[in-house]
């Protein structure tokens, strides 16, 4: 196969956009369906502040090298949660790519903050990943905003999007239909948030990566097994393969004709919300879900030290 662009051979086959690429043409394509994305919903511009939530996967690090390479100013947030090896692992790989480019990091430590997720699983009685996910999207909110940051960029990909969006389709969750997209504005107790990357798919990220000499963390979560997010890609990823361009076009559909529907849904049946009596944070009661999940931590902490103290 021949590069689209230059004719040279191509190394990077995108059957979706039934073309190729060699190295510096594919390198191009990314930067210019990033630009494409920040220009189309507004993202941000060379006067904001960044702040890019890094995971040590391979779409939050190519995300951040990107930007950067475009010359945005950007800090990178990565919030470590405590679940052993995996954990460490991450942390090592966010640090040395920091350190390895000169990139300014942010550490959330959530051992520290008592939010080790191992702990908090002992404490809930449903799925961990829903509640694990709540607590990073407080701390990267909670930090953009304690910070100045303007914008938060996250590494949510096509496939992501793709998923995400299936499921709350399925689920017909008007909720959470009203804030898909690209871009979250900024609102009281909120930081804007971005994902650059929904134009692009897991696949081409990787490539990315792996072209660049980004070293990036492959090993799941071990509390991730059996969830439905992976079955999802996994259904549109057979479905790209028979029909290719379903993905983006199943996305762009969306944010083109409905989204704006489920918007004004939410706008008519919007919960009030207020800083939370603890952290600040806006919640739709006295005391926030993560704040909640910490007393939770706190208390069984105690009942341990009681039990191990009794005579």
């Amino acid at each position: 196969m021949k590069c689209r662009r230059c004719r040279q051979e191509a190394e990077v086959a995108l059957p979706s956009h039934t073309t190729g690429f060699c190295r510096e043409c594919f390198f191009l394509y990314f930067r210019r369906q990033i630009e494409r994305a920040i220009k189309k919903h507004g993202m941000f511009g060379p006067q904001d502040k960044i702040l890019v939530a890094l995971s040590g996967g391979k779409d939050s690090l190519a995300l951040m090298y990107e930007l950067a390479d475009q010359g945005y100013d950007v800090t990178g947030l990565h919030v470590y949660l405590g679940i052993g090896r995996s954990s460490e692992q991450a942390r090592h790989l966010v640090e040395s790519f920091c350190a390895k480019h000169g990139f300014k990091l942010m550490i959330a430590d959530m051992p520290a903050e008592g939010l080790a997720i191992p702990e908090v699983k002992e404490c809930i009685s449903r799925p961990i990943c829903s509640v694990c996910g709540k607590i990073k999207r407080h701390y990267f909110n909670r930090i953009a905003l304690e910070h100045g940051f303007t914008a938060l960029a996250t590494g949510h990909n096509l496939d992501d999007e793709v998923a995400r969006l299936f499921a709350n389709t399925l689920r017909w969750d008007a909720a959470y239909l009203s804030d898909q997209g690209p871009t979250l504005s900024e609102d009281s107790g909120f930081a804007r948030k971005v994902k650059p990357l929904y134009r692009l798919t897991e696949f081409e990220t990787a490539a990315y990566s792996f072209l660049r000499g980004i070293d990036y963390g492959v090993d799941p979560c071990p509390y991730s097994s059996g969830a439905s997010f992976t079955s999802h890609k996994a259904l549109w990823e057979t479905l790209e393969e028979k029909s290719p361009g379903s993905k983006i076009h199943f996305y762009d559909g969306f944010l083109k004709s409905g989204r704006k529907a489920f918007q004004s849904l939410e706008r008519e049946s919007g919960v009030e919300l207020s800083p939370c009596g603890e952290c600040g944070s806006p919640t739709s009661g006295e005391i926030c879900g993560v704040c909640l999940v910490r007393r939770r931590v706190q208390a069984r902490r105690q009942n341990q030290s009681e039990t191990e103290i009794e005579p």
